[in-house]
């Protein structure tokens, strides 16, 4: 039974491109369709609760399957497979680019990258809008989102504080009684205490070492790791802050390329947390301490996927009846929305203008772009990007090699190199 799991997980990991809906979709071909480790209410059940989790949900899914097919060892085999290609891939690519990155002809290829990525961004929002906002009271959490965080940059762990709460304190209807099933929660609790010993065991060791750079990298990560509801994009505007601004570890258009090299690769976005935490260590102490920074990352960043998973899974059929808990999950997506169109714009401004000014007016924080620094050929790009995406669309990994190898025709072709 081992053997076929690591045959079927491994070939769901490395055919895992397209986001999280195309991988969905692959295991449910994979699972439901083809194979009966799953039946289709047992799917879509853990479907909704893998939606309701911080982390990639495609990734806890399969972390889920593999777990009902043969327990714990199964879940690591799932989960495992899923993530492993990718970070593989995310490896050579962080290499490759802290090498390479600033060359002219690879900074006009990543040109093409960062537009499609605004686009790619934008039909993200679109997408978990319609999923979201189910209610008016959802839009208006959405829209306050959207405005604690482009005007007032508020914090994004407490943007999800805040809606989860008005979400939990707006249901009113009583919860259904669903039994908790006997000796669950004992156990539960159990995997969430091992579980966390496990997840903190690197962080422990890194402070005895005393080495303030890793353990900066270990503790930003871990706090990104239990508040990325939503999925990738809703943190990446918070990531960005902090690596760029508070921490320095990057700037902005490096952070952007690495977001367009983690759309490249199969397994989830939130892998870009790995680029990153490459980048930051190959600065700060070259290829080995890229190494350890990004292993370190990985591991604080999928380890509490695991957790959720092994501790949750078991309680699916209860958690299902606790209406509060739900509106509180179901609020926190909706100030997702919110999040991710800051985020678009954010995106947007970066990569079409040169050069973007913050803000400061009282309370009003918020950023405004040099409009003599506009760039025609970006926006070209993007509007491309936008016709093959959102009209014909077409496979992401496609529009992202035609619109790079776009801006490096263009860029020689005007002389930019």
């Amino acid at each position: 039974m081992t053997r076929e799991l690591i045959r079927v997980f491994g070939r769901i990991g490395l055919l895992s491109f397209g986001g999280p809906a195309a991988q969905i979709a692959l295991m449910h071909k994979e699972l439901v369709e083809e194979r009966d480790w799953l039946s289709e209410a047992q799917f879509l059940r853990a479907l909704s609760f893998c939606m309701l989790l911080p982390g990639p949900e495609a990734m806890q899914l399969a972390t889920y399957a593999g777990w009902k097919r043969q327990g714990i060892i199964g879940g690591l085999i799932g989960g495992g497979l899923f993530v492993l290609p990718g970070a593989i891939v995310i490896m050579v690519l962080a290499l490759a680019y802290g090498a390479y990155g600033n060359l002219p002809i690879v900074q006009a290829l990543f040109l093409g990258v960062k537009a499609t990525v605004v686009i790619i961004v934008i039909e993200a929002l679109l997408k978990i809008a319609r999923r979201a906002l189910v209610k008016p009271a959802h839009l208006a959490i959405a829209c306050g989102g959207f405005a604690a965080l482009f005007f007032f940059a508020l914090p994004f762990p407490l943007v999800v504080l805040i809606a989860g709460i008005i979400g939990a304190l707006g249901q009113t209807s009583a919860a259904v009684e669903t039994p908790i099933p006997s000796g669950s929660l004992c156990r539960s609790l159990l995997v969430l205490l091992i579980g966390g010993i496990c997840w903190a065991t690197p962080m422990i060791a890194i402070a005895l070492s005393d080495n303030a750079f890793l353990m900066d990298i270990g503790i930003f990560f871990s706090t990104l790791a239990v508040v990325t509801f939503g999925g990738a994009y809703a943190v990446l505007a918070y990531m960005t802050q902090e690596v760029v601004v508070s921490y320095a570890w990057l700037t902005t258009p490096q952070m952007m390329d690495a977001l367009g090299l983690a759309e490249t690769t199969p397994g989830p976005l939130i892998l870009v947390t790995q680029f990153v935490g490459m980048l930051a260590g190959m600065s700060e102490g070259g290829t080995s301490l890229a190494l350890i920074a990004g292993g370190l990352t990985l591991w604080v960043t999928f380890v509490p996927c695991f957790i959720w998973i092994f501790a949750g899974a078991p309680l699916i059929d209860w958690l299902d009846g606790r209406p509060r808990l739900r509106e509180a999950l179901a609020a926190i997506t909706a100030a997702v929305v919110g999040v991710i169109a800051n985020l678009s714009i954010w995106f947007a401004t970066h990569v079409f203008f040169g050069t973007v000014n913050g803000v400061n007016l009282g309370p009003v924080t918020t950023i405004w772009p040099d409009f003599t620094t506009l760039q025609p050929l970006a926006i070209a790009i993007a509007c491309i990007a936008g016709g093959l995406l959102l009209w014909r669309h077409w496979s992401l990994p496609l529009v992202l090699l035609i619109c790079a190898a776009l801006s490096l025709l263009a860029s020689l072709s005007l002389g930019m190199i």
